[in-house]
Parts: structure tokens; C-alpha cells; sequence
């Protein structure tokens, strides 16, 4: 053979052991891949396999697919209440074994879901570690995203959480925050039912301003913006504030009005009469004016 052939045979040689390498990392990954999607059966689950490949006794196998639905019903159930619990829906869960070795097991999670009006994605890794009958399960490089356009306010307890990798806080907070934006949307659109003429939702229910304003007072706006704020900690509450757009030409026609001081007496107005009498009592001055 000559010293071109062999060069060629050599080449060939070692392209077969590149592929050969790439093969059996496809397959390890293949197998992973299947630890992933693959549940731990026990009981009815377990029987109800056996049935469904033949191994299971002759005439057995209505009485499991009879149990098993019965099992299946119980899990949907008790899902549906943890649900209504919690106030959150998981609708995605993606899980991928990065590193299993001994008594140590690397995932990555991905989990998606949505709190009342909010979507949200988090990704994380669990570290789990068995010491005989204990395990210690850890949580790091945690990412958190969210749909919504209403969160400048969260953006910093985000970057918290991420950075203390702490999953149950974030749930927790984003729970309340969740409820929070539900009470502001249900007022705005009970004071837009019942004032129609004068209140007006510029940016949606679901945003954190409500407009005062009438035909007969052209250029008068008064503007109720309720944002939510949130802590680096955690923490959850509400920063309701009155503002106003009075054009000078209407302060000359009404120097009567408390303009100056109205954010004040609004607050005053807060404290007494707390958040629903405080914008009636505003609303009902605004039309008395006109």
C-alpha cells in the first residue's frame, strides 16, 4: 500500500472514531434525556401498566383501567384546589438531567405558568444530594421572567430574588402583588360603571391610572394613579396619589376650586375614609362642580 493510501486509510480511521464518539454521546444524551419523562410508578399506576402490556391477569384489566381513571380524577381534583389555593397555574414544566453522579443529581428546571393576569417563567437549577435516608435539595442560578407591562415597581425584587435564589419568596410576593393589581382593576371598572360620563380608564383597566374629566370642563382632568409598590424584601403596598391637569383658563372661571391643595386633601381623604370612599368623595365634588 502506498504512503497516500495509507494517509487516506488514517484519515478515514479517525473521521470513523469522531462519529463513533458523537454516537455515544447521542445516546448518553438520548438516555437522559428519557430519565427526564420517565415517573416512578407505584400501585395502581404500576398495575395498570402491567395490564396494558399483557402482563397483567386475564380480566384484569377493566377493573384497572377502572381504578386508575378513579386515581387520575383524585390527582385532577386535588390539583384544581391547590390552584385555587395558591392562586397560581403551572402550564409548562421542562426538566433536564444535567449531571448524575453517586448521591448528587444536577437539574435544569423550567417552569411556566400564570397568577391571575400575570405570566411567568422561571428557570432554575436543583441540586439534590442523598445522605443514606436524607437528601438536601438546593436551588441556584435562578431567572425570572414576566409578561406584563405594569412592573417597574417589581423589577427590583426580582433582581433580589434571582440573586438569593429564593423560588418560595417569589411565589409568595408575587401572589400579594397579583391580588393587589386585582383589587385597583375591580375599583377603576366599578367607579367607570358607575360614572360612566365622568370616569374613564385611559390605559385599560388593568393600568394604574383612572381619569376624571367633563364635556362641559374642557382641558379639566383629574388623574387617580394607584401604582403597587414592592420591596427588595419582599414587601407589598399601595401609593395612591391625586394629580391634576387645571388649564388657566378654568382656575379664572372657578377660583373657588382647591386646586393647590387637592393632592393633600386627598391623602387627608385616604387616611379617613380608606381607598373606595376616598375616590367617591372625589368624583361626586367633580361632577357638583360642573
Amino acid at each position: 500500500m502506498s504512503e497516500e493510501n495509507m494517509e487516506e486509510v488514517q484519515m478515514l480511521e479517525a473521521q470513523i472514531e469522531r462519529l463513533q464518539a458523537e454516537v455515544e454521546a447521542l445516546q448518553r444524551q438520548q438516555q437522559d434525556n428519557q430519565k427526564d419523562i420517565t415517573f416512578q410508578f407505584r400501585g395502581q399506576m404500576q398495575d395498570a401498566i402491567a395490564s396494558l402490556c399483557g402482563r397483567g391477569p386475564v380480566g384484569e384489566k377493566e377493573r384497572v383501567m377502572s381504578s386508575l381513571k378513579e386515581e387520575v380524577e383524585e390527582m385532577e381534583e386535588d390539583l384544581r384546589r391547590q390552584t385555587q389555593m395558591n392562586g397560581i397555574t403551572l402550564n409548562g414544566c421542562n426538566a433536564k438531567t444535567l449531571r448524575s453522579s453517586g448521591s448528587k443529581v444536577v437539574q435544569q428546571l423550567c417552569l411556566s405558568g400564570r397568577c391571575s393576569e400575570l405570566d411567568f417563567q422561571v428557570e432554575f437549577k436543583l441540586s439534590e444530594v442523598k445522605d443514606g435516608q436524607k437528601s438536601q435539595r438546593t436551588i441556584s442560578d435562578l431567572n425570572v421572567v414576566l409578561d406584563s407591562n405594569d412592573l417597574q415597581t417589581f423589577s427590583s425584587f426580582v433582581s433580589s430574588v434571582e440573586e438569593s435564589c429564593d423560588l418560595l419568596l417569589f411565589f409568595r410576593t408575587l401572589r400579594t402583588f397579583s391580588d393587589r393589581c386585582d383589587d385597583r382593576s375591580r375599583t377603576f371598572q366599578h367607579f367607570q360603571q358607575k360614572y360612566p360620563s365622568v370616569v374613564s380608564l385611559p390605559g385599560g383597566c388593568r393600568s394604574e391610572v383612572m381619569a376624571l374629566s367633563h364635556a362641559e370642563l374642557s382641558g379639566c382632568v383629574l388623574f387617580v394613579r394607584w401604582s403597587i409598590d414592592v420591596s427588595r424584601e419582599g414587601g407589598v403596598s399601595p401609593n395612591i396619589e391625586l394629580l391634576t391637569k387645571i388649564p388657566d383658563q378654568a382656575l379664572m372661571l372657578f377660583p373657588c376650586w382647591p386646586v393647590g391643595g387637592a393632592a393633600e386633601a386627598f391623602q387627608s381623604l385616604l387616611r379617613i375614609l380608606g381607598v373606595e370612599g376616598a375616590m367617591e368623595s372625589i368624583i361626586v365634588s367633580f361632577q357638583q362642580e360642573v
